[in-house]
């Protein structure tokens, strides 16, 4: 039976298909039992049947389960428990004609929740923003995305003004060297194996997020609705800094109107996006250099953010490749041998991050850190930054700059020296 909703549209209220969660659901559910969560079970063949208080409920006996600890500890059983939630939550909204309500609980489902039920989640979000834009289309509030008016960053750069905001020393002395065109052996000769970090021109213009990026209506259409975590404040390493989870439309208005949460910039960082919305990870390619070494790719994050933005001074345990697909960013990087002189956290959870402050160093903590041997440069629109292992890097945005990084690991048969 269809309902007509408030916006017009008639909405089957079983129409969002989960053939996951109908066949997976008694295991999960006998799986959830044995961990203690009868009330859970309870209430969820309630919320199964269409009841959305109940459905809530059992998504926040969820939520309490996921941060019941950290997050290492978490019982994968629980995961799951949240995106059957989310599910349910998901299937009383569309049923409403409430997409936006929808799209939310589903991009929950995926960012907090489990594997098991992926397909469901996935499948459904195709189906929830279909629906979502064929109302903006038939009430007159989609844009034509091809109105170049509606950049997200305009090429007008200062380069004076962009000094006065660098680290003391930046682009005075050694800077990283830069290959057009380069080829997967060259590179697996004179930076792969020997560890360097090299510049590569001219290796992403077959991209569509080139094109697609710095539009902001390109953008609304395909991630709008869709929510995202964000970080707030100067840096992980601040004790303001928080995490929020907002949508994309309001993540881009941050960067648009200069203006941020009361705690400081906006940041998406570090998110593995491309898993999350499929529409932004058809526009990039995983770049021929990935595979050097005969490793496998072990992660693909997005960097999102305003002018300004930093990610302090650390350094990760894979190789990597940053893609500058639009805007510009200043990197400096300073090899595994310096690492004791940059003073590691002790901590284990930031012993990959330097105690020095690139923006304000304390000389009388380190002083000799301004006399470390560095190679730093501004990376470009449509070019790639190789970071080698265990290299310490500090990155701060230039301009308004979204960015995508691969990291893989070695091959049993590569041995980097």
């Amino acid at each position: 039976m269809s309902k007509t909703t408030a916006s017009g549209v008639d909405s089957p209220c079983n129409d969002l298909k989960t053939p996951t969660l109908d066949t997976e659901s008694p295991t999960l559910l006998h799986s959830i039992s044995e961990q203690g969560g009868y009330a859970y079970v309870r209430m969820a063949s309630l919320a199964a049947a269409g009841d959305i208080r109940a459905a809530e409920a059992v998504r926040e006996m969820a939520w309490e389960q996921l941060h019941s600890g950290p997050w290492h500890s978490v019982l994968p059983v629980w995961r799951d428990a949240y995106s059957m939630a989310c599910l349910h939550v998901a299937k009383h909204h569309y049923g409403n004609g409430e997409f936006k309500e929808a799209l939310k609980a589903l991009d929950m489902g995926i960012i907090m929740g489990g594997n098991l039920l992926r397909k469901d989640l996935d499948s459904a979000i195709g189906k929830v923003s279909e629906k979502a834009r064929s109302i903006r289309v038939s009430d007159g509030s989609y844009q034509d995305f091809g109105n170049s008016e509606h950049q997200l960053v305009d090429h007008d750069f200062d380069v004076s003004k962009v000094l006065q905001l660098l680290p003391v020393k930046s682009l005075a002395s050694k800077l990283v060297v830069k290959r057009s065109g380069l080829s997967l052996e060259k590179f697996l000769k004179d930076h792969y194996l020997s560890g360097t970090p090299v510049i590569i021109s001219d290796c992403m213009a077959h991209w569509p997020a080139k094109k697609n990026w710095n539009n902001i209506d390109y953008l609304l259409r395909v991630a709008g609705d869709r929510t995202v975590p964000v970080e707030v404040g100067k840096n992980y390493l601040c004790a303001d800094w928080k995490q929020e989870l907002v949508t994309f439309s309001e993540f881009l208005e941050r960067i648009r109107s200069h203006s941020c949460s009361p705690g400081g910039p906006t940041y998406l960082a570090q998110h593995p996006l491309f898993d999350q919305i499929n529409e932004l990870r058809r526009d990039i390619f995983i770049p021929d250099y990935c595979f050097a070494g005969g490793g496998e790719l072990r992660s693909l994050n997005a960097w999102f953010g305003p002018a300004g933005t930093v990610t302090p001074l650390h350094h990760d345990p894979h190789h990597n490749i940053l893609a500058q697909v639009v805007g510009k960013k200043y990197i400096r990087l300073y090899p595994a041998s310096v690492s004791e002189e940059l003073f590691p956290y002790s901590e284990t959870m930031l012993s990959n991050s330097s105690q020095v402050d690139l923006d304000d160093v304390d000389e009388r903590k380190f002083p000799k850190v301004q006399d470390l041997e560095f190679v730093d440069c501004i990376l470009e629109e449509g070019e790639m930054l190789y970071i080698p292992p265990k290299w310490w890097h500090y990155v701060r945005s230039l301009t308004t700059s979204l960015s995508v990084s691969f990291w893989w690991s070695e091959g049993e048969s590569s041995s980097p020296s």
